[in-house]
């Protein structure tokens, strides 16, 4: 019931902004009344394909589901351009309005209005290509030095290689998490760290989209960590799946590696709601140190969300490696992050710990990334003085 409360609501809101958007864009189209009428008509069309794209995943046969899901994702995308186009433009015009009344005929409302109309429609169309593009190429590697004082002279230099958010679903698939991989191996890491959200669905739907990531290859191993989107999709499955296919799971636990007679922890904690789904698996980044031993001082830990870092802090990390926020994906979203996360995007500190906060490797919801770039992440330990 509170999911079918919340639908209605989507729903209901979703009409009400392109009722807004049609009445401030529409009536001031330079066209003539029938390309009125068409993008009337094409407003109605992403009413109706939204909700289904976004219930994608409830449709029992899978290739529906996700042509669906492409349709209403793409409609998603553009309408977010507009509607953030259609508010500037509004306050453009009222700007303008204000000028006119006090300094006259200052411009010409009228010009102003049918341009920036039209100019609105256009300039969202190319910034949902724009962003189509930036979302479905394969994330390029974004190096990152992180310094850490007192750092054992064998560590330096050690790379952990980190995906986030992969978000392997009805739009992103087996070609585009294999073409992840391969970008990985070639880099040849000491670590491969997986910050959680790799998907969006069961394992029955997606075991051979995720197959790939099983010849993820490290000197010390493969590591990852639930977000919140596994436990929508089944986290226990997947964490069983995970292991299948040779990637190590690390839930509120740690694992030593040596590496050139230097050791260094490297902890793993669930998602920061998991409790919310499993009590027995809330997030404890204190007891994911249980047993390390007392000497070393290096300790990465790898929590879905930026927001673990105060606990991280608290219990004596180093560096802390999450994603979660996608550096808010599509401009200007990103400025809302911050309401939910300490950290949007990007190398930050609290207090003595390091924070590094990936845009991610895949995108959620619609195919489209602006003002924030996918990333395959090569973090390099560096010592500082």
């Amino acid at each position: 019931m509170p999911r079918l409360r919340f639908l209605i609501r989507f729903i209901i809101i979703g009409v009400l902004l392109h009722v807004y958007v049609g009445l401030r864009l529409i009536p001031d189209l330079p066209v003539p009344a029938a390309g009125k009428w068409l993008a009337v008509l094409w407003l109605v069309l992403s009413c109706l394909l939204i909700p289904p794209g976004m219930l994608s995943r409830a449709i029992k046969h899978q290739w529906l589901g996700d042509r669906l899901a492409w349709a209403g994702m793409l409609a998603m995308g553009f309408f977010s351009s507009l509607l953030m186009l259609t508010i500037a433009r509004d306050v453009v015009l009222a700007s303008l309005m204000t000028f006119d009344a006090l300094w006259p005929h200052l411009a010409n409302l009228a010009d102003w209005r049918t341009g920036s109309s039209a100019g609105v429609i256009g300039f969202a169309l190319l910034s949902s290509a724009f962003g189509f593009f930036n979302a479905r190429r394969r994330a390029p590697v974004r190096a990152v030095d992180v310094p850490i004082r007192g750092l054992p002279a064998a560590l330096d230099g050690l790379t952990i290689v980190q995906l986030s958010d992969i978000h392997v679903g009805s739009t992103i698939k087996h070609d585009y998490v294999e073409a992840i991989v391969r970008a990985v191996n070639r880099l040849e890491p000491d670590i491969v760290a997986i910050t959680g959200d790799v998907v969006d669905g069961s394992v029955a739907r997606l075991a051979s989209d995720t197959a790939p990531l099983g010849r993820l290859a490290a000197h010390y191993g493969v590591y990852v960590v639930t977000g919140n989107h596994e436990y929508y999709s089944g986290a226990d499955a997947w964490i069983a799946e995970f292991r299948r296919i040779g990637l190590t799971v690390l839930m509120n636990q740690h694992v030593v590696i040596e590496h050139r007679g230097a050791r260094l922890v490297l902890a793993g904690v669930t998602d920061y709601s998991a409790d919310h789904f499993d009590p027995a698996q809330r997030s404890d980044p204190a007891g994911a140190l249980a047993g390390a031993p007392a000497d070393v001082d290096t300790r990465v830990l790898l929590a879905h969300q930026p927001r673990s870092a105060h606990a991280a802090a608290d219990a004596g990390f180093t560096l802390q490696l999450s994603g979660h926020t996608h550096g808010g994906q599509i401009f200007p979203w990103n400025f809302l992050v911050r309401l939910q996360q300490p950290f949007t995007a990007g190398l930050s500190k609290l207090g003595s710990l390091w924070v590094y906060t990936s845009r991610g490797t895949g995108y959620w919801g619609p195919p489209k990334r602006l003002g924030a770039p996918s990333e395959i992440t090569q973090v390099r330990l560096v010592g500082a003085h």
